[in-house]
């Protein structure tokens, strides 16, 4: 087969690559064996429990648990084995990469230990994910303690609960880290992105049903409407997620040994549009919706009534989107400060002899680079909170509720990750591209 080496591989070529390369469908078939072992693990009932009655309290749980059963592919509503999922390690890398800012241990354990430092982060972030995952788990089994079978004492339910929840969260992480090392993508991502597109066919399906038996056009017409919204969302997403400001700097002329001057060079340094990812809207949601989980944990009338205020199905479901839009613009800037450190760049680059031109090096290009990052930022939160808000007036406005969960978040996600791994896959069949070219 001919190829370009100036080209990324087309389909083609990618699809000769899994069939000859046995790294590449090693890999892929990893992959594919072990996100199935995840979603049978889903459907292994955990024992003891009312399950009938448990159904009947998922139905009026709300969107918060909706939101959680949308990342653990149905796990909590079946109440399998592995119905935390991926949730505690998600948590736990969450946690360390907050105090990696805040701890100067940490911080010098990521910046200046190289290999040896990423991998003993690691390892912390597994022990606070079991720690996370023991008090997920306990709380979980304190709430289905009332749906309990006879038979077992409070504390025997919990107990043997507790253990089979975190121990089916533990698998989950160990098996996203075996993709991340011998399969294709990034594990912890491909577990959510499989879970989200699992309850895909659910939703389609309800949505078909609510079409084909609905005797009212308006509804037809508004499900046609809000697919149109979802597809411009996912373009805009694209666009987002890829966009980037291209900053121009220059190197300066070096001597390098007895061949003369090295002539100045001109690059760019890319700030990305969106460098928290979907970070902000993850963090926004969990915060808008902790005040309702604690008043339904502590029944309290005056947080109940205080927390309907930000519920989006109450009569005041613009004071939520308000809200939750200036969480995700907040947290947007909270996470580029951590993901991006204008000081630090503004530093290596003086160390490398690399200037912005027309920008005097240190901390006046610490300045410039900040700026620069803040007003992206903002760009990226407007587009974020947009994102967030649009789908689900669209759905209140139209009064279709069969894709309730599927919101932002989940395209993000679902975008995210497949241009992530589609971009794993491009690179590594370039490599071999390139391994058959010098063996020629």
């Amino acid at each position: 087969m001919v190829v370009s080496r100036g080209r990324n591989p087309s389909a083609a070529e990618i699809l000769s690559q899994l069939v000859q390369a046995k790294g590449l469908r090693d890999r892929v078939l990893i992959t594919l064996g072990l996100l199935l072992l995840v979603r049978l693990g889903i459907y292994i009932p955990v024992p003891g429990i009312d399950r009938v009655a448990f159904q009947a309290f998922i139905a009026q749980g709300g969107q918060l648990l909706g939101f959680l059963d949308i990342f653990t592919g149905g796990g909590i509503s079946t109440l399998g084995v592995f119905a935390l999922g991926i949730l505690p390690f998600i948590n736990a890398s969450i946690i360390l990469q907050l105090l990696t800012a805040a701890v100067p241990q940490l911080e010098d354990l990521q910046k200046n230990e190289g290999e040896a430092g990423r991998r003993k982060i690691a390892q912390i972030t597994r022990y606070v994910a079991l720690g996370w995952g023991v008090i997920q788990s306990v709380v979980f089994a304190l709430i289905l303690r009332q749906y309990a079978l006879p038979g077992l004492s409070d504390w025997q339910f919990v107990l043997q609960t507790s253990l089979a929840l975190v121990a089916g969260s533990m698998v989950v992480m160990w098996i996203s880290e075996v993709i991340t090392e011998r399969g294709i993508g990034q594990g912890a991502s491909l577990v959510i992105f499989v879970n989200i597109v699992a309850t895909l066919p659910k939703a389609l399906g309800a949505t078909i049903q609510l079409a084909t038996t609905s005797r009212d056009r308006s509804t037809v017409g508004g499900i046609v409407i809000l697919l149109l919204v979802f597809l411009v969302t996912i373009v805009g997403i694209i666009f987002v997620q890829e966009g980037n400001r291209r900053i121009p700097i220059v190197s300066a002329k070096r001597q390098v040994g007895g061949a003369g001057m090295l002539a100045a060079r001109q690059s760019y340094l890319p700030l990305k549009l969106n460098a928290g990812g979907v970070m902000p809207i993850i963090f926004a949601s969990a915060v808008v919706f902790l005040p309702l989980t604690i008043a339904n944990f502590t029944k309290n009338p005056l947080l109940i009534r205080a927390a309907g205020y930000l519920n989006p199905n109450s009569s005041t479901p613009w004071l939520y989107a308000l809200v939750f839009f200036a969480l995700i613009l907040g947290f947007g800037y909270f996470y580029a400060s951590l993901t991006v450190n204008p000081v630090d760049i503004a530093t290596n680059l003086k160390r490398s002899g690399v200037a912005v031109p027309g920008v005097r090096p240190g901390s006046a290009t610490a300045t410039y680079l900040s700026n620069v990052q803040n007003r992206l930022t903002l760009l990226g939160g407007l587009f974020l909170g947009a994102v967030a808000i649009i789908p689900s007036a669209v759905e209140g406005a139209i009064q279709v509720r069969t894709f309730q969960g599927l919101g932002a978040t989940s395209l993000l996600i679902l975008v995210g990750v497949a241009i992530d791994t589609a971009k794993q896959v491009q690179t590594y069949v370039i490599s071999q591209r390139y391994e058959g070219m010098v063996r020629q």
